[in-house]
């Protein structure tokens, strides 16, 4: 097994995600099969209680897991499937070691850091490493550790000197290190300092990199590399910079113009691994299509605009998984994106009597859209702007994707608009239970306890009968199952269905027990679509997710020449 870890110094958030799902696409086009772990360095078991506007979108895996969004670039960029393991939190480590303690495995040892956590730590590494997570079923070849945070951090310190460790336990053979560090442009000079104290610090605390990864504006000139290269103890063709381009999905590339993959594979001795034929080949068409696909990317004109209505909208990363789904569908339609990032309280006329800038802006964005998205989320602040921009859609015959509460609102409003019932409501946006609650909490899930308790992860979806019209079930295939992954408490009343579905909101998907509605959509309509399930955390880079696809097609207006395709 060999391990890749990126680690990062200066600031967080500079992109270490990207570089480590680039660098693990690089080393599939060779043929080789990729892991990845995240290491995340604060005290929650997981991502699941987390306010996205804290820590950016929860994304969800197979097994149910709630986890940090970088395991959703590593899934989207690597085609592969990972579980709730494949994300280490400093809450998971101690738990599990206390609890080891709890039943005496240290057979009275006094449990320390060092070496109770730290080997904690490296086993759960190696061993979670070793799990297959793609179509082949076999052991990957290599593994791409994340280290979360910015090294020298005080929660990061027991990972970083498990890693210390970790390098001489697997052989420095079989362990290489990108560190990910920022070059600011001062006045238009490069700055090179805070690069040489990130790798200065990082070496004074056992390890040292392999490759220096340098995120700037702007291509680095000679001397800015050379002077990097003198100060961190590396050559100048282990110096990279991955400077702004066009979009993401361009990193990759030009990680491969500077020969990462090249410096990686000497370091890790690549050229021992026996790679079939088979896959070698898989990798050269895998290639050659992501680079047809930026290529694609480049030469776009046309354009289509989406109003994302939702509630975290100051903090994008709350959406990643929603905007890179659309971003794929949108490669697949080559049509140039716009998002109109659209808070739903600024649709509210009762929250702008101070601000009707606002007001009127966020009904220009909504209006004048190709389409309006509305997307999961919790609580009741912004909902009934949501239901407005909803109404709106519905009336107007612009297409609308509702994703999870954006299923949940459409049914609020189809109930209280259409079928008559105007104090329709939720049971999550009001204290008491409202007069007509056209949305329940499920049973079987816990208000008071929050982490891990609601309906999770990858469950099959099952066409109704009669429902060959559908235009997302023809995208789908036609085919009388699906499976998408779930993150919600609270569902439609199934007491209102049969109402709702006489007035003309068709429930064309439900679950295998035919008890919960997992998709609608309204038959006269380019594109009205509702999903209980969360299609963006199944989406790829070169396969879209489905419901997201359809909608942006519909938006550009080339829905149904696909459907005829």
């Amino acid at each position: 097994m060999k391990y890749v870890v990126v680690s990062g110094g200066v600031i967080s958030g500079i992109g270490k995600g990207v570089i480590a799902s680039s660098t693990g696409l690089l080393f599939k086009t060779r043929g080789l099969k990729v892991s990845a772990i995240k290491i995340d360095p604060y005290m929650n078991i997981d991502a699941g209680t987390m306010s996205p506007l804290e820590h950016g979108e929860v994304f969800v895996l197979d097994d149910g897991g709630e986890v940090d969004l970088d395991l959703g670039n590593y899934e989207r960029y690597l085609n592969i499937t990972l579980t709730r393991e494949n994300n280490i939190t400093t809450g998971k480590i101690y738990s599990q070691v206390i609890e080891r303690e709890r039943k005496g495995d240290y057979l009275g040892k006094t449990v320390q850091v060092v070496p109770h956590i730290t080997d904690a730590i490296q086993d759960w590494i190696e061993r979670v490493a070793r799990i297959p997570v793609d179509d082949s079923g076999e052991e990957p070849d290599v593994c791409i550790v994340e280290l979360g945070g910015t090294v020298g951090d005080i929660e990061s310190a027991p990972f970083v000197e498990a890693l210390r460790q970790f390098q001489f336990r697997v052989g420095v053979e079989n362990f290489a290190l990108i560190h990910v560090s920022l070059v600011p442009v001062v006045n238009g000079e490069q700055k090179t300092k805070p690069t040489q104290v990130a790798v200065r610090d990082l070496r004074g605390l056992g390890l040292s990199a392999d490759i220096v990864a340098c995120r700037c504006t702007q291509k680095l000139e000679k001397p800015t590399t050379d002077k990097i290269a003198m100060f961190c103890h590396v050559g100048p063709d282990q110096v990279v910079v991955v400077h702004d381009v066009n979009s993401i999905y361009h990193v990759p590339i030009l990680l491969e113009q500077q020969k990462i993959i090249q410096q990686l594979s000497k370091k890790l001795k690549i050229e021992s691994i026996a790679i079939p034929h088979q896959y070698i080949e898989k990798g050269a068409t895998l290639w050659n299509d992501w680079k047809l696909l930026t290529n694609t990317h480049d030469r776009m004109f046309e354009t289509v605009t989406i109003a994302l209505v939702g509630k975290y909208t100051h903090l994008k990363d709350s959406y990643i998984s929603v905007v890179k789904s659309l971003e794929h569908s949108a490669l697949k339609c080559q049509r140039k994106l716009t998002i109109n990032w659209v808070e739903a309280t600024d649709l509210e006329p009762e929250s702008n009597v101070s601000n009707r800038v606002n007001f009127h802006k966020a009904w220009h964005e909504v209006c004048s859209a190709d389409g309006i998205l509305v997307p999961g989320g919790f609580g009741s602040r912004g909902t009934e702007g949501m239901i407005a921009a909803c109404k709106w859609a519905r009336e107007n015959k612009v297409p609308y994707l509702g994703v999870c509460l954006g299923l949940q609102i459409a049914v609020i409003e189809f109930a209280r608009n259409v079928l008559g019932l105007s104090d329709a409501q939720s049971e999550e946006l009001v204290d008491e239970k409202p007069e007509v609650p056209a949305i329940v909490f499920m049973p079987e899930t816990s208000k008071t306890r929050l982490g891990g308790t609601m309906r999770l992860g990858l469950r099959p979806t099952k066409f109704q009968e009669n429902t060959e019209w559908s235009k997302l079930r023809k995208l789908y295939g036609g085919g009388d199952t699906v499976l998408e992954r779930h993150r919600h408490r609270y569902e439609v009343n199934p007491a209102l269905v049969s109402d709702l579905e006489k007035a003309g909101l068709p429930f064309i998907g439900k679950d295998e027990n035919g008890e919960r509605m997992e998709v609608f959509e309204l038959k006269d309509h380019p594109w009205f679509v509702g999903t209980q399930y969360h299609p963006e955390y199944l989406s790829r880079v070169l396969s879209p997710s489905i419901p997201y696809f359809g909608f942006l097609a519909a938006s550009a207006g080339i829905l149904n020449e696909y459907i005829r395709e």
